[in-house]
């Protein structure tokens, strides 16, 4: 047989057929278009809830008539509206296909219409292209007409101004020739796609004839005007009355030379330049005496006075936008640049930096009075290619002084004259690293009479040679930047290395004092020998006397003082090279950047700083050496009452209040490295602390529990010892805390395992296991040992540990 169908199956089934679920989002806007707090519209409507909030109770039920009749009504109610609205919908579907079959026909009715309008337009636009064909036909006359007027009249223009040119040419009347050249100039533009018609071409050859005679012809006056007899009976007048040049006609031929080929320009002021310069080129020759470096202002003060002199005698004579005066400066630059290259390699071995630095100042006052006086708008007209100027790039400076009006970056003239110096600037070089030994050995002989900086609010006390260095450095590189950001640059940054290098350890490494590791031995010897002629009665009240006996010598408070300032000097200089090197991959060429690399230096300070923070640590350890000895001397299995701390705690104690303020003090603006320097001494102290605890054997439980006291006095002290003895109770840094707690909690925890009772075994083991559950087998020989258990029983329980799970 067939299962059928349970009745909870069924009702199931029927609620699925009753009850329409809607996502989300429609209920959304459902419930915002018909909002409604009837229980029935909620989407998650539970009937049985809904029949338990209409009877709660047993007595409720009382008036479930009364219910079950609203209940009805509101279904005749629900029933009715329904029937309402289906009718309602069957009438509005009957009127929307009356409406479809309206819209239907009028569509039709428009489609025909706009097929009408369509077929109308068409004839209306063939109907004005047949009006307007004739006018376009008459358009297109008008243009041509109006074209062959022109052309006819540029035709005119040119046949006349043609004979007009050459007859002003014959004349050499240059004032009247300038405008109507200027004008047929521009004609021939419009007869350029005419060149093939014979007669414009023949009109082309005789303007082009007309320009090379009118460049011939002006050149040719040039030269007469200033190298002919005329020329220099001027300048025999000039001596005795007013200038007579600038000549008028050459100043209008100058404005036909504008016209003309640019080429033509080109060469005559070439020619006029090198005539303004000939004086020079004699004067200066690398025969005479005042071609040398020692006399090169008078190169400089000479093209001052001809430029004024040209500028007052010929000024006028050349068009403004011409730039004769800069263009003379300009190429002055060049010639004495080649010259002075020529001159410094045959003479290389007299070249001193005195020299040197003496003939580079001169040049680059000079190259930035051309920047004042000039716009170096001409720069690029010249060719520099005769000169070999392969490294213009390069040597291009980018220096960000911090007078940012005298960059010569900004100067257009800037290295004109000056490229020449830069493949001898090895001599500056040399010089900077001579200055930089000299200033070292200073340094290392006014050691110990120079007091260290006073601190301020933001700087720690450091020695006064550190800044001394750093202000060297600085006016190095700004000096070097201006010569050159190349090559030399990069030879600068290797010579700062070196003396970085040299700083480190001659003036801090080598300068910290040494720790007399020989004291320690012999001060424990001797405290141990005390130790063996006292009763045992009589060890903890003698304590004091014995542990100021084995004290070693230590540093004063003056060296430490010292090792301090030698650590923060130290970190100045880490952090002053780090701004150092960022400065000079700023102002190096790009392309040497990557070769800037002052990391080992940085190493050498940083290793400084950590032999600083070492050698603080040590010397504060072997202040407590001797008491962490005299506990081990202590025969703790005769212990047999638990008092207040032990004297070596308070020795230890005091030792720490000694001395870490002072170095606290000192490193005041070096808190990571105070930090760092709690955090070693911790680090070293309490593993020896704990070696120290399993020497203090045999020992009882009393013994234990004094020894656990001390223990946790000593944590005290120690995770306050940042704070120690300081007004201001500052919270100890957490990772420092860390050590401290992990480490004296381990040795409270071993203390705890000797005061626990061999037996039961098993007991003893597990306290162990769960104490120290990182421990060692050795670890635990010695506890066993500090408990005076024997051998052979040793041997059981390190069975049982092992077994152990």
């Amino acid at each position: 047989m067939e299962n059928s169908p349970s009745e909870e199956d069924i009702t199931e089934d029927d609620d699925k057929d009753l009850f329409i679920h809607f996502p989300p989002l429609v209920q959304k806007a459902i419930e915002k278009v018909l909002p409604s707090k009837d229980p029935l519209d909620e989407p998650d409507f539970n009937s049985i809830d809904y029949i338990n909030s209409l009877f709660p109770t047993e007595q409720s039920l009382s008036n479930i008539d009364e219910v079950v009749l609203k209940m009805e009504n509101k279904i005749n109610l629900i029933d009715n509206e329904i029937s309402t609205v289906v009718r309602g919908q069957i009438t509005a579907s009957e009127d929307g296909r009356q409406a479809l079959e309206e819209a239907q026909k009028l569509i039709k009715h428009l489609f025909l219409h706009i097929t009408d309008i369509k077929e109308r337009a068409e004839k209306s636009e063939e109907m004005v292209r047949e009006i307007t064909r004739d006018i376009k036909q008459l358009d297109c006359a008008k243009r041509n007409l109006t074209l062959a007027i022109t052309t006819l009249n540029h035709l005119h223009m040119l046949v006349g101004g043609v004979d007009t040119l050459k007859s002003l040419t014959q004349k050499h009347l240059y004032g009247e020739i300038a405008l109507p050249l200027q004008a047929i100039s521009e004609v021939m533009t419009h007869f350029e796609n005419y060149s093939d018609i014979p007669q414009v071409k023949k009109l082309s050859d005789q303007v082009k004839s007309i320009h090379v005679e009118l460049a011939e012809q002006i050149t040719h006056d040039f030269k007469e005007a200033f190298t002919g007899d005329d020329y220099n009976n001027k300048l025999v007048l000039q001596t005795t009355c007013k200038p007579v040049l600038p000549n008028k006609q050459l100043a209008q031929a100058c404005l036909v030379v504008s016209i003309l080929d640019p080429k033509v320009k080109q060469e005559l002021l070439k020619w006029f330049i090198d005539l303004q310069l000939q004086e020079y080129s004699h004067l200066f020759q690398e025969t005479e005496d005042t071609a040398w470096l020692d006399k090169i202002d008078k190169r400089y003060a000479w093209i001052k006075r001809h430029l004024l002199e040209f500028e007052d005698r010929l000024g006028n004579m050349f068009p403004q936008n011409w730039e004769v005066s800069e263009r003379i400066a300009v190429q002055f630059c060049y010639n004495t640049r080649e010259e002075l290259s020529k001159i410094m390699a045959k003479r290389k071995n007299e070249i001193d930096v005195k020299l040197l630095l003496y003939a580079i100042q001169k040049t680059t006052a000079f190259e930035n009075l051309l920047l004042r006086r000039f716009t170096g708008i001409t720069l690029n007209e010249f060719n520099e290619k005769s000169l070999d100027d392969k490294n213009n790039k390069t040597n291009e400076i980018d220096l960000q002084s911090e007078d940012q009006d005298s960059d010569p970056s900004l100067s257009p003239f800037y290295g004109l004259i000056g490229k020449c110096f830069i493949p001898h600037l090895e001599i500056y070089i040399e010089s900077v690293d001579r200055n930089l030994s000299d200033l070292i050995e200073r340094f290392v002989l006014d050691q110990k009479q120079a007091k260290p900086t006073e601190a301020t609010e933001t700087q720690a006390s450091i020695l006064p040679s550190c800044p001394d260095l750093f202000v060297f450095y600085k006016k190095s590189m700004i000096q070097c930047n201006q010569l050159d950001r190349g090559q030399t640059m990069l030879s600068l940054t290797k010579t700062f290395q070196k003396y970085l290098h040299e700083y480190s350890e001659k003036l801090l490494q080598n300068n910290l004092p040494k720790l007399e590791s020989q004291t320690l031995g012999t001060s424990v010897q001797n405290f141990t020998k005390d130790l063996q002629k006292m009763s045992t009665s009589g060890l903890i009240h003698n304590f004091s006397s014995l542990l100021k006996e084995g004290e070693l010598t230590r540093f004063s408070k003056d060296e430490q003082a010292k090792i301090c300032c030698i650590l923060t000097t130290a970190e100045y200089c880490l952090e002053t090279t780090q701004q150092l090197s960022d400065k000079l991959k700023e102002k190096i060429d790009p392309t040497l950047a990557d070769q800037i690399d002052l990391s080992k230096e940085q190493d050498n300070f940083h290793k400084v700083i950590s032999n600083c923070i070492q050698i603080l640590v040590q010397d504060l350890e072997n202040a407590c050496e001797p008491a962490l000895t005299a506990m081990g001397k202590i025969q703790w299995q005769n212990v047999d009452t638990v008092g207040d701390q032990s004297p070596y705690i308070t020795a230890i104690t005091t030792h720490l209040k000694n001395t870490v303020p002072i170095i606290r003090e000192n490193l005041s603006h070096s808190r990571k490295y105070f930090t760092q320097f709690c955090i070693k001494f911790a680090n070293s102290f309490i593993p020896k602390f704990i070696q120290n605890i399993f020497k203090c054997k045999p020992i009882n439980t009393e013994g234990a529990e004094q020894l656990l006291l001390d223990t946790h006095m000593l944590k005290t002290v120690l995770l306050n010892l940042p704070s120690i003895s300081s007004q201001i109770n500052r919270q100890a840094p957490a990772a420092y805390s860390k050590v401290v707690t992990k480490g004296m909690t381990r040795a409270e925890m071993i203390l705890k395992v000797v005061m626990t009772p061999l037996e039961p075994q098993k007991n003893f083991v597990e306290q162990y296991k769960k104490l120290l559950p990182d421990s060692q087998m050795a670890e635990f020989h010695k506890i066993l040992e500090m408990k005076s258990v024997k051998r052979q029983e040793q041997t059981i329980l390190a069975d049982l540990v092992k077994s152990f799970k």
